[in-house]
């Protein structure tokens, strides 16, 4: 007998929406998405953000809400919230984070589910193999251009290089 359990693959419209204010009001309060950005991830002084994409990290616990951020040296996630994690007995809580610079991306993969046409991935493929899955962008058409743009100019930088 197989049992079928459904998969959420995102919040609901009203999470979605909450969550969505809840970050613009963050966003506002700490000084605009390039401050957050600097200060979260120590960008170097001539570093420059290109932009940022409010979406969703697919994890095997869930999606996780928060901002993915493109700048002239790398790729980067910060969630929304801090995420429990056992430290020893104690849990602890942190942001999750994770940047990628730009001349370690090996692909940047558009998808559309199969099953429902609304529900639009970006895979991002690291040289080391890791996969990242995002979801949920505001802008999806948007996201997928300045993602491919920078990924096209690294490209043309380090084949220049050689």
């Amino acid at each position: 007998m197989i049992i079928l359990h459904p998969v959420k693959t995102g919040p609901s419209l009203v999470e979605a929406a909450m969550g969505r204010l809840a970050q613009g009001t963050k966003v506002i309060a700490e000084g605009g998405y390039e401050k957050i950005f600097r200060q979260t991830f120590d960008a170097f002084p001539d570093e420059q953000l290109i932009d940022s994409f409010v979406c969703y990290l697919s994890t095997s616990a869930g999606p996780i809400m928060g901002v993915l951020y493109l700048s002239t040296e790398k790729l980067a996630f910060s969630s929304d919230n801090p995420l429990p994690y056992k430290s020893g007995q104690q849990t602890e809580w942190s942001h999750f984070k994770v940047a990628i610079p730009l001349h370690q991306l090996m692909s940047i993969v558009p998808s559309t589910s199969k099953t429902n046409s609304a529900e639009k991935y970006i895979q991002i493929v690291s040289v080391d193999n890791h996969e990242f899955w995002f979801m949920g962008f505001l802008n999806y058409d948007t996201a997928v251009h300045h993602l491919h743009e920078a990924f096209r100019d690294m490209q043309k930088e380090v084949s220049s290089r050689r």
